[in-house]
């Protein structure tokens, strides 16, 4: 079997599986189904160059090994434009965040550079009118709740669903 070959690498911070069932319900009921090929995610960085995989990796196990899961919580949600997201609450994880962009500052693109807004997409690329009426569905039934988060995740993104590179896991409790 072959190897593909390189591709931009994405960095997420992985979610607790019942956040991510919930989560991943939800964007099966808003996201637009021919547009939904991903689970619901957390995006740390979107475009890290192939050549930055094995730091990567090695940086990402010593963020995690034997470190416990940094608390997060789910905040209010918030437009897109065309679309939903929840806002994500967590100091500790943006702490690791602010580590990998100084230890990757030159590798990182303009997107990646711009700041950290962290954040779970419910619904993305919909007409305006259908997002502003979910958000204020989101809106009225909100209420803060802890998030779970269990590791941190590459993968190689090649256009289409992500390909998993590798997973961190945070030492639970």
């Amino acid at each position: 079997m072959s190897e593909s070959p390189p591709a931009p690498i994405i960095v997420t911070a992985l979610l607790g599986r019942s956040d991510q069932i919930w989560l991943d319900g939800l964007r099966q009921r808003h996201f637009p189904p021919e547009r939904n090929f991903l689970a619901a995610h957390l995006t740390m960085f979107h475009h890290l160059p192939p050549s930055a995989a094995e730091e990567l990796k090695w940086r990402l196990a010593e963020e995690t090994r034997a470190v416990p899961r940094p608390k997060a919580a789910l905040a209010a949600p918030f437009s897109l434009g065309r679309g939903v997201a929840y806002r994500v609450d967590s100091a500790e994880l943006a702490a690791i965040r602010a580590s990998l962009a100084e230890a990757f500052a030159g590798l990182l693109t303009p997107q990646d550079q711009a700041g950290w807004r962290p954040h779970v997409t419910i619904q993305n690329k919909v007409e305006p009118a259908t997002a502003k009426a979910l958000l204020a569905d989101l809106g009225r039934e909100f209420r803060p709740r802890p998030l779970i988060i269990d590791g941190l995740a590459t993968w190689w993104y090649r256009g289409g669903p992500w390909e998993p590179l590798s997973q961190h896991r945070f030492r639970a409790g």
